[in-house]
């Protein structure tokens, strides 16, 4: 058995096998009518699975980078085309940041682990601000060709209120503010 993994076999648990993390150790749970055989089959898929979840929820620059030009060709017709794309972790009040002169988008580290597509959201949102630089209403009518826009901004609107964030503007994104 891999290291720092703890199996915890159920009677009640018939058919399903799950893990989680739990600091630095990984809990996987068990049916108890399992052989042991089938025990380490089980660990093995279930931690190639849990390495795969957290692999998708916390992409490295150059997986977020790809996704922007992705995403930019998708809703903005490819023509926004950013420099760099990255994570950092300064950014306490805001979701991303943009800065149109150099092309150059970053990410707040506070949303790894949020859902792909309030990430997706946010690159958007970015993105956007390459081609307008300010929150007008040809700005949103650019951002809105996300379908998950008003999804991603309730979602990030909510994740802020319980941070106690401050709001901004209600026309922006609750902490967003355009580097410049």
């Amino acid at each position: 058995m891999p290291p720092n993994v703890e199996v915890r076999r159920s009677n009640r648990r018939r058919r399903t096998v799950s893990a989680y993390r739990d600091g630095d150790k990984v809990v996987v749970m068990l049916p108890s009518r399992l052989s042991k055989a089938e025990e380490e089959q089980w660990i093995a898929t279930i931690l190639e699975r849990l390495a795969e979840r957290e692999r998708r929820r916390r992409p490295s620059d150059a997986d977020l980078e790809a996704r922007a030009r992705d995403l930019s060709r998708r809703y903005l017709g490819g023509r926004a085309e950013p420099v760099s794309v990255r994570w950092v972790g300064n950014q306490r009040t805001r979701w991303g940041s943009c800065t149109p002169d150099d092309a150059t988008i970053r990410l707040s580290t506070r949303l790894r682990g949020m859902p792909s597509w309030v990430v997706d959201y946010v690159l958007v949102h970015e993105l956007a601000h390459l081609l307008i630089p300010g929150h007008g209403a040809d700005f949103w009518a650019l951002v809105g060709t996300y379908p998950k826009t008003e999804r991603a901004r309730g979602y990030l609107e909510g994740v802020a209120a319980a941070e106690h964030l401050p709001l901004e503007d209600e026309d922006d994104l609750p902490g967003d503010r355009v580097a410049g």
